[in-house]
């Protein structure tokens, strides 16, 4: 791994993506961003934001070009060297949460931490339990971890998705309009917590939103229309 690499959490190179045979959806030429930058990135319905975080995540592969994350170049890697990948070093905030329904709100956020060693290790001293709570406590969810997901309101689960990719400090948090079930006061505490774990661990922080109130929390911004050249033909043709 090269000094650059090593210095950086995510880097396209000649990325393309296409759902379908010669159609586009993403063509990115370069983007590189650092370890520990907290990212937010910005683009209109149909720029390709949720796409990108698919190819970042692991959960898509690019139809050319390179995804490298944490200096691993995924193409070079199978669907389930991505997933174990993911799960050892990815903390991602869906924005449909795919909690899993039949499990308690303990449950849902444990799940990283009982599935990957790694993610168990960065805990250190501290008990599953008392990891829980600490997470659980400060986004305001800790008197429901023993309730089922479906008793919850959408600003409760989203919150609960927060705190599962949070615990066990991944390198990488991808967040996809995380805070958009959330009130103003519930909307701070997220933030305070989302921001302070990372730097905490180091992590790199990409993060979606339609909020452009939240755009000065952030080290850098990058609008995707303006990297995204698929999406850039599309709008010369509308």
């Amino acid at each position: 791994m090269t000094g650059a690499a090593a210095a950086s959490a995510v880097e396209l190179s000649r990325v393309r993506f296409a759902y379908k045979a010669g159609h586009d959806v993403l063509s990115i030429d370069s983007l590189t961003i650092a370890r520990g930058e907290t990212v937010f990135l910005h683009g209109p319905s149909g720029s390709g934001k949720t796409t990108l975080l698919g190819l970042l995540a692991g959960v898509l592969q690019a139809t050319s070009g390179e995804v490298r994350v944490l200096g691993e170049n995924f193409a070079a890697m199978s669907s389930g060297a991505r997933d174990a990948f993911r799960a050892r070093h990815l903390g991602y905030v869906f924005q449909m949460f795919n909690l899993i329904p039949y499990l308690s709100v303990r449950e849902n956020i444990l799940l990283p931490i009982r599935l990957e060693p790694l993610r168990r290790q960065r805990l250190g001293a501290q008990s599953f339990d008392a990891a829980v709570q600490d997470v659980a406590s400060q986004l305001d969810i800790a008197r429901y971890l023993d309730s089922p997901i479906a008793e919850l309101s959408v600003g409760q689960q989203q919150r609960v998705a927060a705190a599962r990719a949070l615990i066990g400090h991944p390198e990488v948090v991808i967040a996809d309009e995380p805070t958009s079930a959330l009130d103003t006061d519930r909307r701070e505490q997220f933030l305070e917590l989302l921001f302070r774990s990372c730097e905490k661990a180091g992590a790199t922080l990409i993060f979606v939103s339609h909020d452009h109130t939240l755009m000065p929390l952030f080290s850098r911004i990058v609008e995707l229309a303006e990297i995204n050249k698929a999406a850039q033909r599309a709008g010369a043709g509308a």
